[in-house]
């Protein structure tokens, strides 16, 4: 498992990095304004309603019934089920997607209402939403062929897809003068990259003898079971997107600029999260489901165990930068172009509401693995809902008084809860066991992380003379060093195995 881990991870941090530098470049030529604002708003859309059908409610209701299936029934079973959800699938998002382009600006106005008062924002993000708005179909044909991939223990694909968005979009904005604006050229970048990311999943499953031809929808039971826990799923994904969607509908309201400065503050936070979270999540369901259905619950436990250690031990750093050097992060990586110090402050506020939560947002997949694994997604929606009527609460309370960090902290309150009651709902269950030796590493991490903020605090101060990269490369180099070190020597004195191959 931890190869594979590992495996996704390296290929997520890829994405990560020419993320931010497409987010570098997105910077430079939009900054913090009006084109910006709009462009963000149009790349949000669809990506809210993916993550809501696609990604997550998706991939856990597909993986283990795909995965049973082909166990249980052989291959031909298995493609046969895996055609008539792909009918499903391609039927439902052709029709979203004529519905959208027929009434794209009454659409904008439900889902950016505040753009109304500035008719400049509202008539680019309509235009940009047309633009934008197909990649939903094709990457909902990703999420598909990445969980038929990923349920035969073939990560790459899946991983590595996300890097084509990013190119696609660089290479549009390096070509920008050659289209209406900066923020035509990002989404025709999205829109191609759509393209690329299906060519590149219906490759890998066809190379790996995985990809089954389309079939009419038919309820037949298999797909029945499948829509059994597949709308449990839907409605608890969407818990975490109506969040999110909030942010886009509130943060319209706001003055010009607030949308931008919770794209590049979540675009920083996503790093630890998609890194070690998705990573830890993705190669933790199929592992679990695996081990369930053979009977094998307590090594099921060890490796989540593992695998949410791990994602502490990783995120740890990030958490210290985050809260104690916002402002720093920022700089070092947009404050140039477009992007001005008033920009690099507001977001800095943002980066920092967010990072209040972020221990408990890597740990979320892996927690409510232990629920999916078992076919159990009613337990994760009503954590979900529970969670996300926390979190709606509070962003009413604190947009007009914080702005656009008080979303960012509302979403940051509402991970916590959503944590606590899976972990605690698991544990009562028998679903997740947490034993000594997780207790222990999870304090080393956590006293060696508190030092970490002291050493990166001190490295701060003596580096000032410094610009915002180099200062930051060296407190990051001073502080992986300390940080690394720490952790290695709790788990000598505490006498925990550094191998986390073995446990954990």
């Amino acid at each position: 498992m931890m190869r594979a881990f590992f495996s996704v991870g390296f290929w997520t941090l890829v994405s990560r990095a020419t993320g931010f530098l497409r987010d570098i470049l997105l910077a430079n030529a939009l900054g913090v304004g009006l084109l910006m604002d709009a462009f963000t708003v149009a790349f949000r859309l669809p990506n809210h309603f993916r993550a809501i059908f696609a990604e997550g409610a998706f991939n856990t209701a597909f993986v283990p019934a795909f995965t049973r299936i082909r166990t249980s029934a052989g291959a031909a079973a298995s493609d046969f089920f895996q055609g008539r959800i792909l009918g499903m699938v391609l039927g439902s998002q052709l029709v979203l997607l004529a519905l959208v382009l027929a009434f794209t600006p009454g659409f904008v106005r439900l889902l950016a209402p505040g753009f109304a008062d500035r008719p400049d924002a509202m008539a680019l993000a309509i235009d940009l939403t047309r633009i934008t708005f197909p990649y939903l179909a094709l990457i909902t044909l990703v999420v598909l062929w990445s969980g038929v991939l990923n349920a035969e223990k073939r990560f790459f694909e899946g991983a590595a897809a996300p890097v084509l968005l990013n190119f696609a979009m660089i290479s549009a904005l390096l070509a920008g003068s050659l289209f209406a604006t900066y923020a035509h050229a990002a989404a025709y970048g999205v829109l191609i990259a759509g393209f690329l990311e299906a060519g590149l999943l219906a490759w890998g499953a066809r190379r790996a003898g995985l990809l089954a031809p389309l079939r009419l929808p038919s309820l037949d039971p298999e797909v029945k079971r499948f829509f059994k826990a597949f709308g449990p799923a839907v409605i608890g994904a969407a818990g975490v997107q109506i969040a999110m969607l909030a942010d886009t509908i509130i943060v319209t309201f706001l003055p010009s600029g607030g949308a931008s400065s919770l794209y590049y503050a979540d675009r920083l936070y996503q790093l630890p999260v998609g890194v070690i979270g998705v990573a830890a999540g993705t190669v933790l369901l199929p592992e679990m489901s695996r081990l369930i259905a053979e009977g094998k619950d307590d090594i099921a436990h060890r490796q989540q165990n593992r695998a949410i250690t791990l994602s502490w031990l990783i995120a740890a750093p990030f958490l210290a930068g985050f809260l104690l050097l916002p402002d720093l992060i920022v700089a070092a990586f947009f404050q140039r172009g477009a992007f001005d110090a008033a920009a690099t402050r507001s977001t800095a506020n943002v980066l920092m509401a967010y990072s209040v939560g972020l221990f408990a947002i890597v740990a979320i997949r892996s927690v409510v693995a232990s629920f999916h694994a078992r076919g159990d997604t009613r337990t994760p929606l009503y954590a979900s809902l529970t969670a996300i009527a926390f979190n709606l609460g509070l962003k009413l309370l604190l947009w007009q008084p914080l702005g656009a960090a008080g979303l960012a902290l509302a979403t940051a309150c509402g991970a916590i809860l959503n944590l606590a009651i899976l972990f605690v709902l698991a544990y009562r269950q028998g679903k997740c066991a947490p034993d000594r030796p997780f207790w222990q590493a999870a304090a080393i991490i956590g006293v060696s992380a508190f030092a970490l903020g002291a050493v990166m605090m001190l490295a701060n101060w003596a580096y000032g003379v410094l610009g915002p990269l180099p200062r930051l490369v060296a407190i990051g180099a001073i502080g992986a060093v300390f940080y690394f070190s720490a952790v290695w020597l709790g788990f000598l004195l505490l006498r925990l195995p550094l191998n986390l191959r073995r446990s954990a």
